[in-house]
């Protein structure tokens, strides 16, 4: 088999010393080539070859939510094709590692890559549904090309979060849980519209839902992790169907103390619910709409200002080794 494996040398739970030990062990069961990604949207770059080749079998990431969304897109930049494209494996090596963990696979690097390997003998592997993102035609984001995205988007105060933890990660502070926490805490405190929200949801058939304050759009489930502990915005989510949308419609402090005690205790039964949320699952197409520019992120990664985004849910996308 030949195989690419992409690298990101940012990786923060991964050292030189240890790429260096999973690059030999992958390199030991399949013909390798390593590339460590130099620039932002280098490992799209090698993705986008990878699919264009006529001999590469299978492209590894290792890296975090970030690598993966990049080497996804780069696999898909003609769209999905299942049978023809190369299969995807991932090795956990960012803070979080949301798309690795809802797979299955250990949040260990060398545990991962030792599952992958038992996973390539045994020949086991699922085909995924995707989100796809895009600018809406007739508004002033419909220039916006179309992304992929793995596990989540959202639209809103999470996006804001994601926006300030990225500045701080700019400034060299290291991506923990804790600073997602206070980050949390500082949007919470600035959000000038958490009272009166500026979303509207609109799909075909339905009534649209106005005033939302925050969009979660999941993949999968779960939504993210607290260290260890697994949070679920829609628990009903999952690879096998299309996209689940958790909407908030206050952002009170009583609600958020709420909505943030149910996420922390939320499980695969049960997730946030309330007067103001709202629960939607296996959409296959809709529209989120604001008012005025909101932050925007897919799959952890902050993406600048929307006004409105079209998505849309893509069953079995892409080939998985778990």
């Amino acid at each position: 088999m030949r195989a690419l494996l992409v690298v990101n040398p940012a990786a923060t739970t991964t050292s030189a010393r240890t790429r260096d030990v999973l690059i030999h062990a992958l390199a030991s069961e399949m013909k390798l080539e390593a590339v460590t990604t130099e620039y932002r949207g280098h490992a799209r770059d090698l993705g986008r070859r990878a699919a264009q080749s006529e001999d590469i079998e299978l492209v590894v990431a290792l890296g975090g939510d970030g690598t993966v969304n990049e080497v996804v897109n780069g696999l898909l930049h003609e769209g999905p094709d299942p049978q023809r494209l190369p299969r995807l494996a991932v090795v956990p090596g960012g803070s979080t590692n949301v798309f690795a963990r809802a797979l299955g696979l250990p949040n260990d690097a060398v545990e991962a890559t030792g599952a992958i390997l038992d996973a390539l003998r045994t020949r086991s592997e699922r085909t995924v549904g995707l989100g796809l993102a895009a600018g809406t035609p007739g508004t002033e984001d419909e220039s916006v090309p179309a992304r992929w995205f793995t596990f989540c988007a959202g639209l809103g105060f999470d996006a804001g979060v994601i926006g300030r933890v990225e500045q701080h990660r700019e400034r060299g502070k290291r991506s923990t849980h804790a600073l997602y926490v206070r980050q949390v805490v500082r949007q919470f405190l600035v959000e000038p519209h958490r009272r009166q929200g500026l979303i509207t949801l609109e799909r075909p058939g339905h009534a649209p839902v106005e005033d939302l304050v925050l969009s979660i759009v999941c993949n999968t489930a779960p939504w993210t992790y607290l260290g260890n502990r697994p949070m679920y915005a829609s628990p009903e989510a999952s690879f096998d169907t299309a996209l689940d949308v958790l909407g908030l419609s206050k952002l009170s402090t009583p609600a958020v103390a709420r909505y943030a005690t149910q996420l922390l205790t939320s499980s695969p039964e049960r997730g946030p619910h309330g007067k103001h949320a709202l629960t939607l699952h296996d959409l296959t197409d809709f529209t989120l709409h604001s008012k005025a520019p909101l932050p925007f992120q897919m799959d952890g990664d902050h993406l600048g200002l929307r006004t409105s985004v079209t998505f849309t849910g893509v069953r079995r996308a892409l080939r998985v080794i778990v």
